[in-house]
């Protein structure tokens, strides 16, 4: 099944976190519509989807960069979906968005309760990093 990669609407509200939701990336102290509004209204961010031939998304990804260092969250495809390079064509869909904008370094996390995509990641080239996150609620 095609599938073509453009930057996120406003109409793709809905639809961008349903699939967050059915993907299981949603946890109870985000908001994940509030994200999408805050990533697609930034100037170092953006949602980008994934879209059939119908135009139904089947795929998302969020990514920003903070002038040095890009990431990526809420890497998503439609279960129904898998296994057919979705996932794969989001990650170089926002590794190029980055590269357009001079960053030359992509990071993203990964929840210790969804280990098994690290394999998925490496296969892409990504490299567990030794790091310590800290963070702190504002």
């Amino acid at each position: 099944m095609p599938l073509s990669v453009r930057g996120a609407e406003a109409g793709d509200e809905a639809a961008v976190v349903a699939l967050w939701r059915a993907c299981g990336l949603v946890v109870a102290y985000n908001d994940p519509a509030v994200d999408f509004r805050f990533a697609v209204a930034g100037a170092c961010s953006g949602v980008l989807v994934g879209v059939d031939e119908g135009g139904r998304v089947r795929a998302s990804v969020l990514v920003g960069h903070d002038g040095h260092r890009g990431w990526l969250y809420y890497v998503a495809s439609d279960p129904a979906c898998r296994g057919l390079g979705y996932g794969r064509r989001m990650v170089a869909a926002a590794e190029d968005w980055l590269r357009e904008r001079g960053v030359v370094k992509a990071q993203l996390l990964v929840r210790e309760t969804n280990a098994p995509v690290v394999a998925f990641y490496e296969g892409l080239g990504f490299e567990v990093a030794p790091r310590v996150v800290m963070g702190k609620w504002l």
